[in-house]
């Protein structure tokens, strides 16, 4: 068989249950049998020697002892339960006996007054009577016997033979070991053929559930709907079907998603080379434009003073802007390839924002923008906090560059109500919504909605690239919600 071993099946398990449990009661009935059956039997036969002696009792009182009627009744106690009654008056004249050793009944009953045998076991003793187990030296039988005086006077002796009690033991007890042995086999053979009944079905259920496990489905149960497991098998083959339905869709997505990683690997690769060449073999030349280009502006002295200054102005801000995007350049390919470090800190983002507005103040003032800064206590936050500034400074430039109509900036922070644990920074700024064809792409790097207006001001198309590539490094949430009036750029941090 394949698959674990099974040390014991359920079968032989429950079959062997039964049989132990059917056997320990039997022994265990047999040992209560043999251990206290004689004392049930003595104590019974001590209840009808008390109930004859209140009948004999009764009768001498009320003058019936001689009568047929109580003579019948005395038969028939005496001969259902083993029993010899002997009653006599003052003078030792017989006045009633169940037995024809009447004489030795007399003796015994005079013995039992006047000469008791040392050896009597008494079980119970009172002023009317006694009651104690006796050897009969005579005949070496064992009686149960009560003596003593009726309320009229006379002297009554009753007995009963408890060799009988001891023989009808020993019979119950053979006669029980008898039947628990043929019980016990024929109950096992029963059983036996009962569980396999019963695990037969458990035992297809084990078989299909091993064949799940190796991927393989076809196999179904055959329900007769009939029990618990008839509808563990219905489940079963639900369970089968949608594992192989979820297997096959899982499959055909892996399969999907290689192709994607291999797709998205090949254009990172290229992308990522891409941004090391172009920052490789532009950063030296920008460097030294840029300085030639200071030199001419500080050290030429030719008559067309006002070309010259002119054209090196243009060289200067070219060159500041190549240098600029070399230097975001840099700093995206390093976010990217992961070797920058994300250090952890809790910092106040309020303090953070503010300071930055506060540096930011003329470039305010030159853009004629409104700022709107919603106030706040101190939010403090962990992350890694230059890199954060770094996402406000790409948020606000990005508001100001795009800013129209009322030029309105807001600032706003908003607590996560439920946990506590997040603070949502947005930006907002007055002006066109983004159009939703754009939306998907503003992330990438070099993308530009506008190209007309990102010239104009100078811009790169990388900033909201640095920011996806930051925010993802820190693991937190970002994005952007258009609005009639504008557009709106979010980010999370946590505050615990």
């Amino acid at each position: 068989m394949k698959g674990k071993n099974m040390k014991y099946s359920i079968k032989q398990q429950i079959a062997l249950i039964f049989i132990v449990v059917m056997a320990g009661t039997i022994v265990l009935c047999w040992t209560v049998n043999n251990f206290f059956l004689e004392s049930f039997y003595i104590n019974n036969k001590k209840n009808v020697i008390n109930n004859a002696y209140v009948s004999i009792n009764e009768a001498t009182v009320n003058g019936d002892i001689s009568s047929e009627e109580f003579d019948l009744q005395l038969r028939k106690i005496c001969d259902m339960y083993n029993i010899s009654v002997l009653v006599i008056d003052a003078e030792s004249t017989t006045i009633k006996s169940s037995s024809r050793y009447t004489e030795m009944l007399i003796r015994r009953l005079y013995d039992n007054f006047f000469d008791p045998d040392p050896q009597l076991e008494y079980l119970e003793e009172n002023d009317k009577f006694i009651i104690a187990t006796a050897m009969d030296m005579v005949t070496d039988t064992e009686y149960l016997e009560m003596w003593g005086v009726l309320d009229n006077g006379n002297l009554f002796l009753v007995r009963s033979p408890l060799e009988g009690i001891r023989d009808s033991v020993k019979i119950a007890n053979r006669f029980l070991a008898y039947v628990g042995v043929a019980a016990t086999l024929l109950s096992a053979l029963i059983i036996w053929f009962v569980t396999t009944h019963i695990t037969k079905p458990i035992m297809q259920l084990k078989d299909i559930s091993e064949k799940m496990t190796n991927l393989d489905f076809e196999t179904k149960y055959v329900s007769r709907g009939q029990n618990e497991i008839d509808l563990l098998g219905e489940h079963i083959n639900e369970l089968s079907a949608a594992l192989e339905s979820t297997i096959s869709e899982l499959k055909t997505a892996n399969n999907e998603l290689k192709r994607d990683i291999e797709k998205k690997e090949q254009i990172d690769e290229m992308r990522k080379e891409f941004l090391s060449n172009v920052s490789h073999e532009l950063k030296t030349p920008i460097a030294l434009i840029q300085g030639y280009a200071e030199g001419l502006k500080e050290g030429i002295n030719d008559d067309d003073k006002e070309s010259r200054e002119f054209y090196c102005d243009v060289i200067i801000d070219e060159s500041g802007k190549m240098n600029n995007l070399v230097r975001k350049l840099l700093d995206l390919n390093q976010l990217e390839f992961g070797n920058d470090v994300v250090t952890m800190e809790r910092f106040d983002i309020v303090a953070l924002i503010q300071n930055f507005l506060h540096s930011a103040d003329i470039l305010i003032s030159q853009n004629d923008i409104k700022l709107q800064v919603e106030k706040s206590e101190p939010i403090y936050v962990w992350s890694d906090e230059f890199k954060v500034e770094e996402v406000v400074r790409n948020f606000f430039s990005n508001a100001i560059n795009h800013a129209d109509g009322d030029k309105i900036i807001e600032i706003k922070y908003r607590l996560d109500n439920e946990t506590k644990n997040k603070v949502r920074i947005s930006v907002f700024n007055t002006g066109e919504p983004i159009p939703d064809e754009s939306l998907p792409y503003i992330w990438d790097k070099f993308y530009k909605v506008d190209k007309a207006r990102t010239r104009e001001y100078g811009g790169s198309g990388v900033g909201l690239s640095i920011v996806k590539a930051i925010m993802e490094s820190i693991n937190q949430q970002y994005g952007v919600i258009n609005y009639t009036n504008g557009v709106e750029f979010w980010f999370e941090l946590e505050t615990k």
